[in-house]
């Protein structure tokens, strides 16, 4: 009954890891698969730039010859060396209740990170905070959002159980619709659409939005560089994120605003689409791409995924504009709902809107951390 680690070395053993998560939650009434077509992109090294940087190792568990469990291991370089740290990151862990083979898992990746000179290991955690990060500690009755961490109760145990204690939590927030917003938003909204050094922009159309994509995702290098786990996207990075989220976005619910010819805010929102990915089974088939595609047009809920605005623009109630002009669309389109993304618990200013528009906290995800040299 040993637990047995390997390292992945061909595509065969990249498959067990990428489909083993579809065995272990086939019971899992809230479960979300991934995109299958995205999870082979995301974790071949030649298709995914964030490889180039990081140092990685992706291992399965057997028992008896059976795959039982799977973990990666990063160490994001160029995180490490812009803040002058020596971090190692756990993610993609999956495995049933199963305490021997969780302790398997973990220790490969925690003696893998000592060998390369870590002081410390976060995690869950990706190549950056655009992964899903977290274990999900409140919430498991409600549906999931794509790119959110969807694991089971007892994973959090096993974690724990390894000697991992808190490093921070994010937070999803669900704003009603059909609520009127306070006043005194309908002013800062008043003022700033007043202004006539700033343009807000909006679309019909994806190609009239393409040509903005690239400028938007350079921005948020720039609004999200003090944002825990943040690791800025270079160019190519930027593309591989356009041409992924492209398809699945409606113009109708992107928004931007330009200063002097450039790009100073933006938000984005998604509908939700969640039901129809897990009809799909997570297969991009012609059904499957018609349950998603369903999905997106019967929902009443939108996802709110991405949001900055320039350090030097910030206090000016351009998120404010940009937010309001989405709700509108939203209500238009016969959404009663928003889901706010991942917010980080020490993110007061967003932490201060959420309160003021009376959206409520309903899922609570953690990182945790380890100490690698007092073990």
């Amino acid at each position: 009954m040993t637990v047995v680690i390997k390292a992945i070395t061909d595509k065969s053993d990249l498959r067990k890891f990428i489909y083993l998560p579809a065995e272990i939650h086939k019971d899992h009434k809230n479960w979300l698969p991934p995109i299958y077509l995205d999870e082979w992109e995301f974790f071949t090294p030649s298709k995914n730039k964030s490889f180039s940087y990081c140092d990685t190792v992706l291992a399965l568990a057997y028992r008896e010859g059976k795959v039982v469990g799977r973990i990666m291991g990063i160490i994001n370089r160029k995180y490490n060396d812009l803040r002058n740290e020596k971090h190692a990151r756990f993610g993609y862990l999956e495995c049933w209740d199963d305490p021997e083979v969780s302790h398997a898992l973990l220790n490969y990746v925690e003696d893998w990170a000592r060998v390369k000179g870590m002081h410390r290991i976060i995690g869950p955690y990706g190549f950056s905070d655009k992964d899903p990060q977290g274990l999900l500690i409140e919430g498991f009755e409600f549906t999931p959002l794509i790119s959110a961490p969807c694991n089971q109760k007892f994973l959090v145990g096993l974690v724990e159980d390894e000697g991992y204690e808190k490093e921070v939590d994010c937070l999803m927030f669900r704003a009603d619709l059909t609520k009127q917003v306070p006043e005194f938003y309908n002013k800062i909204f008043n003022r700033v659409n007043s202004n006539s050094e700033y343009k807000l922009l909006e679309f019909t159309r994806k190609r009239d939005l393409k040509p903005y994509i690239l400028p938007i995702l350079q921005l948020l290098n720039e609004s999200y560089a003090h944002i825990y786990g943040f690791s800025p996207l270079e160019e190519q990075e930027m593309k591989d994120f356009a041409k992924r989220y492209m398809p699945v976005l409606d113009p109708r619910f992107v928004k931007a605003i330009i200063h002097a010819g450039q790009v100073v805010a933006f938000i984005i929102g998604l509908p939700n689409m969640s039901p129809g990915i897990q009809r799909s089974k997570g297969r991009l088939t012609p059904l499957g791409l018609f349950y998603i595609w369903l999905s997106s047009k019967s929902t009443k809920q939108l996802d709110l995924m991405l949001g900055g605005v320039k350090p030097d623009h910030q206090g000016r109630g351009l998120e404010v504009l940009m937010g309001l002009k989405l709700f509108d669309s939203a209500k238009q389109a016969q959404y009663t709902s928003v889901e706010v993304h991942l917010v980080l618990e020490t993110n007061a200013p967003m932490l201060a809107q959420m309160s003021k528009l009376g959206a409520l906290p309903h899922k609570r995800f953690r990182v945790f951390q380890k100490n690698l040299r007092d073990n």
